[in-house]
């Protein structure tokens, strides 16, 4: 997951702004191209932490948020996302990636979107994945602002009656570290 986090992570480096500084070296001055913009990497905990660190290893300068959001099950197969938590700097203006494995419905990232939106208005919005459900893709679209920019390293056609994408990878927090119980 860390290292799928360092290719989307380049990926979508090559989007943003650059300016040229120069930086002294011991030998003498070089002209670097760096980024231009202020980035900040969201993640929604816990599932997107692996996955946050790769693009920490792109964007080291960045800024972090975290969005806390659980399924909360009325019954086997009903059920409705909370947002507990959220830790996030100043977003306006600034570039925001949110980084999440998985986008089944695309329901939880909206919600995510609306908790960050209380810290600031950001200037353009990336949503990063692992996989996303075709489904997923299409509520983002529909419902996420028009500077906002899906990226996506799979989209698989189908969720189950869990609202789990099929085939997918199972639940990536489980995945990454452990069963909850």
């Amino acid at each position: 997951m860390e290292r799928l986090g360092e290719l989307m992570a380049y990926e979508i480096s090559k989007s943003l702004r650059y300016t040229s500084e120069k930086v002294i070296t011991p030998l003498g001055v070089a002209d670097v191209n760096v980024v231009d913009e202020k980035v900040v990497v969201a993640t929604i905990l816990r599932a997107g932490l692996p996955f946050h660190t790769g693009f920490l290893s792109y964007f080291d300068g960045a800024e972090n948020a975290f969005v806390s959001a659980y399924r909360k099950y009325k019954d086997a197969l009903k059920f409705e996302v909370n947002i507990e938590y959220i830790a996030s700097p100043d977003l306006n203006g600034k570039t925001l990636i949110i980084a999440d494995p998985m986008l089944a419905t695309g329901g939880s990232m909206e919600l995510a979107y609306a908790a960050l939106l209380t810290k600031g208005h950001p200037a353009a919005v990336h949503i990063a994945c692992v996989i996303a459900s075709q489904s997923a893709v299409d509520y983002v679209v529909k419902h996420l602002p028009e500077n906002t920019t899906l990226w996506a390293a799979a989209i698989d056609a189908d969720l189950n009656e869990h609202a789990y994408i099929v085939p997918g990878l199972g639940d990536a927090g489980d995945l990454a570290f452990g069963e909850k119980k």
